[in-house]
């Protein structure tokens, strides 16, 4: 049995984006039962170097918009920086899995050697498409997911495994 492009592609992401928004919903949960400004949650890093619970959401949502819209070569659609609220970080996701949803195996499938080519600062990284998918994209993505749920968890959210791989 063969994997292809897009199963080991938009099913993983999609899976881990619906994820952290049970993750999101569980924090806004907490802030509520324990008035706590929501905006502390949010703004909250684990280390003063790295972003906040709202850039690795921003971050986790432009890694697999604009990676699987490289790889189906087409635009991915644009989304502001601008959300500062659970509600608003929630719909940015389930926003980002309805594109998502929209590609199709047709699109993706076929691509392991496409060349992507990703601007970096002053650099091109280039890729082909099953290494820009497995070492950039996936890792990317589960990394900025990671991050955001320990964010919540370091701040007394209960959630656990089963809440991070969906099956909670």
């Amino acid at each position: 049995m063969t994997l292809s492009m897009y199963q080991a592609a938009i099913p993983p992401m999609i899976r881990s984006l619906n994820s952290l928004v049970g993750i999101l919903e569980k924090g806004a949960a907490y802030a509520e039962a324990k008035k706590i400004e929501p905006q502390v949650l949010i703004g909250f890093r684990l280390y003063p170097d790295m972003f906040p619970l709202s850039k690795q959401v921003q971050i986790a949502s432009d890694i697999a918009r604009r990676g699987a819209a490289r790889l189906a070569g087409v635009e991915a659609p644009a989304m502001e920086d601008k959300e500062t609220t659970f509600p608003e970080l929630i719909t940015r996701l389930k926003d980002t899995v309805a594109y998502l949803e929209t590609l199709t195996p047709e699109q993706i499938d076929g691509t392991e050697k496409k060349t992507i080519e990703l601007p970096v600062g002053s650099e091109t990284l280039t890729f082909d498409g099953q290494s820009f998918l497995l070492y950039f994209v996936l890792p990317n993505v589960y990394f900025h997911v990671t991050t955001a749920y320990d964010i919540l968890r370091h701040c007394g959210v209960e959630v656990g495994k089963r809440d991070y791989l969906g099956v909670a």
